[in-house]
C-alpha cells in the first residue's frame, strides 16, 4: 500500500510548508487524515483506497500535518488541532474555498471537530470517527486509558526508529495485521530514518490540553460518526460519548474493523460517506 503521490502540492506559509492534494471536481470534499503515530502516515495513506469512490463526484482536498505527513516539521506550544486547523484554512483560502463537506477520522476527526467550533461556517456537514472530542483526549467511563494502541505510539516515539515496534504499533490499529504489508511498514521506517526531523519537532512540541466534549452541542452541521468496532486507540465508547453530547448525530459502527475504517473498509466507509453526504 503506498504511503505516498506525485500528485500533491505545497503551500508556503509564514515560513512552514503544508502538503496537500487536489484531486477531481466538483462541490469540494475536505478529507482530514487518521492518527500520525510517526512520520509517514500520510493523508495519501488515509485515503486512497477511497479516492477513487470519491473523485468520481467531488473534489477532493486532502491535508497533509505537520511533523507526520508530507508537510514540513514544526515545534509548536499549544494544541495540536489548532495546529492543523490553521493548516487547514490555509489551504481553504489558497483555494478559494469558502465552505464545503469535511471527512475526518482519527486524528482528522478531531480536527473536523475543531474546525466546526472555531469557523463553523466553513463546515456544511460533517463525518468524523475513531477520534475524540479534545486536544488531550476524554474521560472515559469503563474503557481503559491509555489504550492499546497508546502505549504502542509513546513506546515507537520514545525511542529511535524500531523495524519491531513499528509492526506491533501498526499491526494494532488495524483489525486485521494481514493489512498492512511488510512494504508500507519499511516505507514508513525508511521515511522515519531519512525524514528525522519530523519526529525531532514533535518530540520538542507541546500539545496544550484543549476540552471540547461540552461544545459538540454547538455544532449546527449534521454530523455522521463512522467507527470501528475493535478500535484499540479510540474505543466504541468514544463514539457513543460523541453522539450523546453533538446536536445532530448518526451513529455507524462497522464490523471487522479498527482504527482506520477509510483504509479497512473502504468500500462500505465510501458507501457511507457518499449516502450521507447525498441524502
Amino acid at each position: 500500500m503506498e504511503q505516498r503521490s506525485d500528485t500533491g502540492r505545497r503551500l508556503e506559509v509564514a515560513g512552514s510548508t503544508t502538503h496537500f492534494h487536489d484531486l477531481g471536481s466538483g462541490e469540494p470534499l475536505l478529507l482530514l487524515p487518521a492518527y500520525g503515530p510517526l512520520p509517514g502516515t500520510t493523508g495519501w495513506l488515509t485515503y486512497s483506497k477511497v479516492l477513487p469512490h470519491f473523485v468520481e463526484r467531488r473534489r477532493c482536498i486532502i491535508v497533509d500535518y505537520h511533523n507526520f505527513g508530507m508537510s514540513s516539521p514544526l515545534v509548536f506550544d499549544e494544541p495540536a488541532h489548532d495546529v492543523f486547523v490553521r493548516q487547514v484554512r490555509a489551504v481553504l483560502d489558497h483555494l478559494g474555498i469558502a465552505r464545503c463537506d469535511v471527512v475526518g477520522t482519527s486524528t482528522g476527526g478531531t480536527v473536523a471537530i475543531d474546525l466546526a467550533l472555531s469557523d463553523p461556517n466553513r463546515v456544511s456537514r460533517m463525518v468524523v470517527g475513531a477520534c475524540e472530542a479534545s486536544t488531550g483526549g476524554d474521560p472515559y467511563l469503563l474503557s481503559p486509558w491509555p489504550s492499546e494502541v497508546a502505549k504502542l505510539s509513546a513506546e515507537y516515539q520514545g525511542n529511535p526508529p524500531d523495524l519491531d515496534r513499528l509492526r506491533r504499533l501498526l499491526n494494532a490499529i488495524v483489525h486485521d495485521p494481514a493489512m498492512i504489508d511488510e512494504g508500507t511498514i519499511l516505507s514508513i521506517l525508511e521515511w522515519a530514518i531519512n525524514e528525522p526531523k519530523h519526529a525531532e519537532a514533535w518530540s520538542r512540541s507541546r500539545s496544550v490540553p484543549s476540552g471540547k466534549l461540552e461544545r459538540l452541542k454547538e455544532i449546527a452541521a449534521p454530523v455522521r460518526i463512522i467507527h470501528g468496532r475493535f478500535d484499540r486507540m479510540v474505543p466504541v465508547e468514544g463514539a457513543i460519548r460523541l453522539m450523546n453530547y453533538l446536536a445532530d448525530p448518526d451513529l455507524v459502527i462497522l464490523n471487522r474493523c479498527g482504527h482506520w475504517p477509510a483504509f479497512e473498509r473502504p468500500e462500505e466507509f465510501a458507501r457511507q460517506v457518499l449516502g450521507f453526504l447525498g441524502r
